[in-house]
């Protein structure tokens, strides 16, 4: 047989196969749209059920090689307004779908790997998103392609357009230079990778005194990888950089942040989940004076993986309840109140799987020296405790095991610091540095007086431990009750203190 016929034969029978792969398979993404749009609905309720709103679709048109139809997200509720979207209102995003097994547009891309589908996605221009539309000139804000594989997961590549939007009432500013983010799934949402990357970011918004204040952020950047634990806890590698944050207010440059950088790494075994904070500040500006650089490095081991689920789903019920009440957000008082007994309630829940956390350390240096915080802390489970706490140092015997910490003050560092301070509020430097020498020192020998602090060569120093019953303060032993009396619950003072 004439070898030119054979290879026609196979080009035409390939595109058979894949005309009849790619109409069956836009055939089947029509018959799962409900189900698609049930389990965003799905996801939207678990991650921000506090948002009220809803995703339909409509207009589906099917094709050979490629569907069309529209994302609708509005408000779930038609007679309550909503921050985001009022009833009436919505957001409609329109949805390209190129059907598999090789979608045209993975093609252009050179990418050969077999997937379901294809999907382009834009904003159409509605009245909710009409001044975003005027701001670009007619061109959607938002342009993404997702490749969703024939397991069901998704690899999405999100674009944002500049923006530059300004309010000639009230002087406020919202620009930014546009931006990427990536966002890859499996089929049920529990593995979630995402990365992101934004130039720069300009908000300017005005403070209680109508003074306008410039927030200007530039190289931002966040990614992470991340999944549920067996309990339902995210948990995974997450970091998250920022090169430099400025504030000016009214035109003056009143604070500067650079090499922001922020890492978190947790892990679960079994049913405990531990983790690190990591965060690394590499310079504080106050106008324009150094106050130096921090970090810290924040251990938390031992949490008990079903009572944080059941803590955090507390947690977000209770917040909701507590912002739906008539007046809250015009009572801060009652807010903050409110807010502190949600956390005093769920506390218990977070202690059940008897954690330990550490810090080691948390430092601040400048050219003149460095300062550190050291703490390791391992609580109990109060629930297991017997009987009734007839005292506070019963009630803290029952959460507290062991505590270890210490505090290392550099004078010479927090001299320098108070001297920076003291010029900002318009001393001259050599007044401002003795200020300083008086404060710091005023610090050390009120410290020691009241046996809070002792000096070491030219460090202010505070080291306390607990074993579970005696506290060493200082390297003075005291039973925890009195501990309690003569530092933290303005008992009569003990010997040797002022009255």
């Amino acid at each position: 047989m004439n070898k030119t016929k054979i290879a026609v034969g196979v080009v035409v029978a390939l595109g058979v196969v894949w005309t009849g792969a790619a109409w069956l398979t836009g055939k089947q993404i029509e018959s799962h749209m409900d189900q698609i749009v049930q389990n965003a609905n799905a996801q939207l309720t678990k991650l921000a059920p506090d948002s009220r709103l809803k995703v339909s679709y409509q207009n589906y048109q099917r094709g050979l090689f490629s569907s069309h139809t529209q994302l609708v997200v509005q408000a779930s509720s038609q007679t309550e307004d909503h921050a985001l979207l009022k009833p009436g209102q919505s957001v409609v995003l329109n949805e390209t779908i190129d059907h598999g097994p090789f979608p045209f547009a993975q093609l252009k891309k050179f990418n050969l790997i077999p997937s379901m589908a294809s999907v382009h996605s834009e904003l159409e221009n509605t009245a909710a998103v009409k001044k975003l539309f005027e701001l670009t000139k007619g061109q959607s804000v938002i342009d993404a392609d997702t490749r969703i594989g024939y397991s069901g997961a998704t690899a999405s590549a999100i674009r944002l357009l500049p923006l530059d939007y300004q309010n000639s009432e009230t002087g406020e500013r919202y620009a930014w230079n546009g931006g990427t983010l990536g966002v890859d799934s499996d089929a049920e949402g529990d593995h979630v990778n995402f990365d992101s990357d934004i130039d720069s970011v300009a908000l300017t918004v005005r403070n209680q005194e109508n003074v306008p204040v410039l927030f200007t952020l530039n190289g931002v950047s966040l990614d992470g990888k991340t999944w549920l634990s067996p309990q339902g806890v995210r948990i995974g590698d997450q970091h998250f950089s920022l090169k430099k944050l400025t504030t000016a207010v009214n035109g003056q440059e009143a604070a500067t942040l650079e090499g922001v950088d922020i890492k978190t790494k947790f892990d679960s075994s079994g049913n405990n989940v531990s983790g690190q904070m990591d965060y690394v500040i590499d310079n504080v500006t106050l106008e324009k004076r150094s106050f130096g650089s921090g970090k810290m490095t924040l251990k938390l081991s031992q949490l008990d993986g079903q009572a944080m689920k059941t803590a955090s789903d507390n947690y977000r019920t209770q917040m909701q309840a507590l912002m739906n009440q008539p007046g809250i957000a015009e009572d801060p008082v009652r807010y903050q109140e409110g807010v502190r007994q949600i956390l005093a309630a769920n506390l218990p829940l977070l202690l059940k799987g008897n954690p330990v956390v550490t810090i080691a350390p948390l430092s601040w240096k400048n050219d003149k020296g460095e300062s550190s915080f050291n703490l390791a802390a391992h609580f109990k489970d109060p629930a297991a405790a017997q009987g009734t706490a007839q005292t506070p140092a019963d009630a803290l015997s029952r959460m507290l095991k062991t505590l270890d910490g210490k505090l290392v003050i550099n004078m010479p560092m927090a001299t320098e610091m108070m001297k920076q301070v003291a010029m900002a509020e318009g001393y001259q430097e050599a007044d401002a540095n003795k200020l300083a020498e008086q404060q710091v020192k005023g610090l050390s020998a009120m410290g020691q007086m009241f046996r809070l602090t002792q000096q070491q060569d030219d460090n202010i120093v505070t080291s306390l431990q607990f074993n579970g019953a005696q506290v060493t303060m200082n390297g003075e032993n005291m039973p925890l009750d009195g501990f309690l009396s003569r530092y933290m619950l303005g008992a009569p003072a003990a010997e040797g203190l002022p009255e």
